[in-house]
């Protein structure tokens, strides 16, 4: 793409243009060689929007809770991009890309853009396509960006480098707080949510997190701002407006403390580091395939692992470790 053709390409997804919002959130997805000016682009226009993360355990209805967060948002006027993370097979590299279906009922809102993206492999954390989607859909204008994680493995964490603000999901009946500490939630939350709050054991959770909160467990690098517990139900409305308005407090709150300028720096860490690693990857993968008989000697068990990849890595980089 010439430069003419990503200003341009960029004014149109700002303007609404959903085909382009998809195309530049293609490139994010790929980062061919092609691309990579027009995320360059996108990233110096990006750092506007809320990044919201929601994460949780498996079943803990994290997509029924953004469904229903976005229409509350929506409510007050914002505009929300979502990214929803669904692991993706180790065979084919497809994700089953559910969110998007249980999300069908914001597809009719200009106002909202949910994409999907599959986990492509990564061994836990957020790989770096997802964070470049978030600046697309932030430089294109989304006054709030969901990442919707999917819940298992380091995800689960690194969202909280990623995020503004984190909202850790968890259904009634999951445990006591300290089983959650155990997980790294407590630790990284802003916001508590138990979901399903019509079940009768919602309170009991609820009331182990603050439990776990008030002494002091799990508090993480929260700074001056007391997480909040609420309790909230998809499917009957119960919390959501107390959610959508603890969000935005914690945002406010991180402005007016001067907090947001710790998190901005975490995040770059994180960019840079996940950057370097895609990079890494790529190149590993590029000169593997040529060294055949390093993967013939593996196999073989003439030579170890660890050798192996030393081998490996003094090829792509001319050191070994």
């Amino acid at each position: 793409m010439a430069a003419t053709s990503e200003t341009d390409l960029l004014a149109a997804a700002r303007a609404g243009d959903r085909r382009a919002i998809a195309r530049l959130l293609t490139a994010a997805e790929t980062l061919k060689p092609a691309s990579a000016a027009a995320m360059e682009l996108v990233y110096r226009e990006a750092g506007r929007a809320q990044v919201i993360g929601v994460t949780g355990p498996p079943g803990a209805g994290k997509s029924s809770l953004v469904n229903a967060l976005t229409k509350e948002f929506r409510g007050l006027g914002h505009t929300v991009g979502i990214i929803a993370i669904d692991p993706s097979s180790p065979f084919s590299g497809g994700a089953i890309l559910g969110d998007r279906v249980r999300m069908g009922d914001l597809g009719g809102d200009s106002g909202v853009f949910i994409r999907s993206l599959a986990t492509q492999g990564a061994m836990g954390g957020l790989a770096r396509p997802a964070l470049d989607a978030v600046d697309v859909l932030d430089a294109c204008g989304f006054g709030i960006v969901i990442v919707e994680t999917v819940g298992v493995g380091q995800d689960e964490v690194d969202i909280a480098g990623a995020a503004h603000t984190v909202i850790v999901a968890s259904p009634p009946g999951l445990g006591d707080g300290i089983q959650a500490m155990k997980a790294g939630l407590l630790e990284i939350a802003d916001i508590h949510v138990v979901t399903k709050g019509d079940r009768p054991d919602a309170a009991t959770t609820a009331a182990d997190l603050k439990g776990a909160r008030e002494a002091g467990l799990g508090t993480g690098d929260r700074g001056s701002w007391k997480v909040p517990v609420l309790v909230t139900s998809a499917a009957t409305g119960l919390g959501l407006p107390a959610l959508a308005g603890a969000a935005l407090d914690h945002a406010r709150h991180l402005r007016e403390s001067g907090e947001d300028a710790g998190r901005r720096r975490r995040t770059a860490a994180l960019r840079l580091e996940a950057a370097a690693a895609d990079l890494v990857t790529r190149e590993v993968r590029r000169i593997l395939a040529a060294r055949e008989d390093l993967v013939d000697a593996l196999a073989e068990r003439r030579v170890d692992p660890r050798k192996a990849a030393g081998d490996l890595v003094g090829s792509a980089f001319g050191s070994r470790v």
